[in-house]
């Protein structure tokens, strides 16, 4: 394997986030100089300075012990899976959370959005689907995106992948996970994705609507929905850090209805 080293780990972020040397080093309160040398391997950081640089630059918790490690530290955050014990409080606030927003969808998701946590209306959307696709864990963009998952059902399915495949590139750019951009090329690949690569987002509207929907055709109905991702804002755990609660919700009410039951 190669060795990390964490000059060259703090320049490949800073270059992610499109950030100069001095713009950094006043930011975190030492020299552009000193920067430099810490790039270039003639300096090395304290464990401080190694902290105080990724959070400047936003760095995610699990490569932030990835540069301590590679500056020949310790790693300073835990992480616990989310069977453990000690995570039975943040398990059941987040059951309870999805519980409690039934009969609308809700879903637990993890970095690579994998669902981790779900409630029983978010279980019927993909009913029915190929049990190679929805056997754990199941990935949200490859059900999604699969031309034989949710995107067979998916009427704006341009709109509604283009987002997918936004937020996929965007995870890829923030954490430079293997195994997202192993993903990335994965669903590049599928011959439905490759139809929207090059099409304009809003091309089926008449005007772009306030929120991407997803529409989705199932066997008694069709359901229009929008989305929100909520996450933990003070984490030290790095399973907190790359969780998020994604919550569906009816955008016109023939969809309330149908998920509520009265129609």
């Amino acid at each position: 394997m190669q060795r990390l080293v964490v000059g060259e780990l703090v320049r490949d972020w800073r270059t992610r986030r499109h950030r100069s040397q001095l713009d950094l080093a006043l930011e975190v309160g030492v020299s552009a100089r000193h920067l430099s040398f810490v790039e270039t391997g003639r300096a090395k950081p304290s464990p401080e300075l190694v902290l105080a640089l990724a959070e400047g630059l936003d760095v995610p918790l699990r490569e932030r012990n990835a540069m301590l490690l590679a500056a020949g530290y310790a790693p300073r955050y835990g992480e616990t899976p989310l069977s453990d014990p000690s995570m039975d409080r943040v398990h059941g606030a987040l059951q309870r959370l999805l519980d409690a927003h039934d009969p609308y969808p809700g879903v637990v998701i993890d970095r690579h959005w994998n669902v981790v946590l779900t409630n029983g209306a978010a279980s019927l959307l993909v009913t029915g689907l190929p049990p190679a696709l929805v056997e754990p864990p199941l990935n949200v963009y490859r059900v999604c995106l699969h031309p034989d998952g949710l995107a067979a059902r998916t009427r704006n399915f341009r709109e509604w992948g283009g987002y997918l495949l936004q937020q996929l590139h965007r995870g890829v750019v923030l954490t430079n996970d293997a195994e997202l951009i192993e993903l990335q090329e994965e669903v590049t690949g599928y011959s439905n994705v490759q139809a929207i690569g090059g099409a304009p987002r809003w091309a089926t509207w008449d005007e772009p609507p306030l929120l991407v929907p997803v529409i989705i055709e199932t066997q008694n109905a069709v359901l229009s929905m929008f989305t929100t991702l909520t996450t933990f804002g003070t984490p030290r755990d790095v399973t907190l850090d790359e969780l998020a609660v994604e919550l569906f919700f009816p955008a016109d009410d023939e969809t309330d209805a149908v998920l509520r039951g009265t129609q």
